[in-house]
């Protein structure tokens, strides 16, 4: 699970915002997302084509990454899974974060009770692992992308609030805030008009590394056979697939899956590790 943001200092150079690195995985994570939406157009077979006389065939023309155990099209199914395993992290960060963000800036804007029962609430949620309560909620609701999102959502969201309390405690004792509310300004105006605008890249930056973790957590999800249906291409699930095909010596259906696991998630950190580099020189 993720943590707050933070910066090694060996790293701040190469991670900031325009360094090589970072221009890199911001154009990895610009392809990766334009394969995912244009997928349909572009996959050049059904990804759920079987053709068992032709199981785990090699590269060819017309299949340039080969085929998987059950003679599917590789290149197909990494195209259409990029959709499946892009969406639910997705669905993860824009539920946990806009309800982490509520949660955070009520709990540090009003202070008193609503604080401690609010920060003593995300605390409970600390102590139930996301995937464990993604394993407990999927045991009920039964397979599919749903649950899983939703029990990663509920796991990530003290991070967010976390974060947004700690941000918005030390806005409102700027003195523009002060300024607002002698003008005659509601704690709601001021917190939607201009508290959050000023707090927003900090929280997109933790929100796009978390999105990286999501992904990793609902691919393992995926891989145990709690995530998706069997059928429904995942990244995920194809490296579940996938085993049959390394044990007859024949890895490419599993690694390519893993490595673009690997690359999405790496890509996602960095870019959203420069995006916290910016925002710190920035504040500087």
């Amino acid at each position: 699970m993720t943590a707050v943001l933070h910066r090694r200092p060996g790293l701040s150079r190469i991670r900031a915002a325009g360094s090589p690195l970072y221009l890199t995985c911001l154009g990895l994570v610009v392809l990766i997302t334009a394969a995912a939406l244009l997928a349909p157009w572009v996959a050049p077979h059904a990804p759920n084509a079987v053709d068992l006389g032709d199981a785990l065939a090699g590269p060819a023309a017309e299949h340039p990454l080969g085929k998987d155990a059950a003679g599917r099209d590789t290149l197909s199914r990494l195209l259409l899974g990029a959709r499946t395993s892009l969406l639910g992290p997705l669905g993860v960060v824009a539920f946990s974060t806009l309800a982490g963000v509520a949660v955070g800036t009520a709990a540090a804007w009003r202070g008193g009770w609503l604080d401690s029962l609010l920060s003593r609430s995300t605390e409970l949620v600390f102590a139930f692992p996301g995937v464990l309560l993604a394993i407990l909620i999927i045991s009920v609701h039964g397979e599919g992308l749903l649950a899983p999102v939703l029990a990663l959502s509920v796991a990530y969201l003290p991070y967010v609030s976390r974060l947004t309390r700690s941000l918005v405690l030390a806005e409102r004792e700027r003195p523009y805030v002060s300024a607002y509310r002698v003008q005659g300004h509601s704690a709601l105006q001021i917190c939607l008009r201009h508290v959050l605008p000023n707090i927003a890249p900090v929280v997109l930056a933790q929100s796009t590394i978390n999105f990286g973790y999501a992904l990793m957590d609902l691919a393992g999800l995926s891989f145990l056979g709690l995530g998706v249906p069997a059928l429904t291409p995942d990244w995920g699930r194809m490296v579940f697939d996938g085993q049959t095909a390394v044990q007859h010596g024949y890895p490419l259906s599993a690694i390519l899956p893993c490595l673009l696991i690997v690359l999405t998630v790496v890509a996602f950190n960095v870019v959203g590790e420069g995006w916290a580099a910016r925002v710190a020189r920035r504040d500087r």
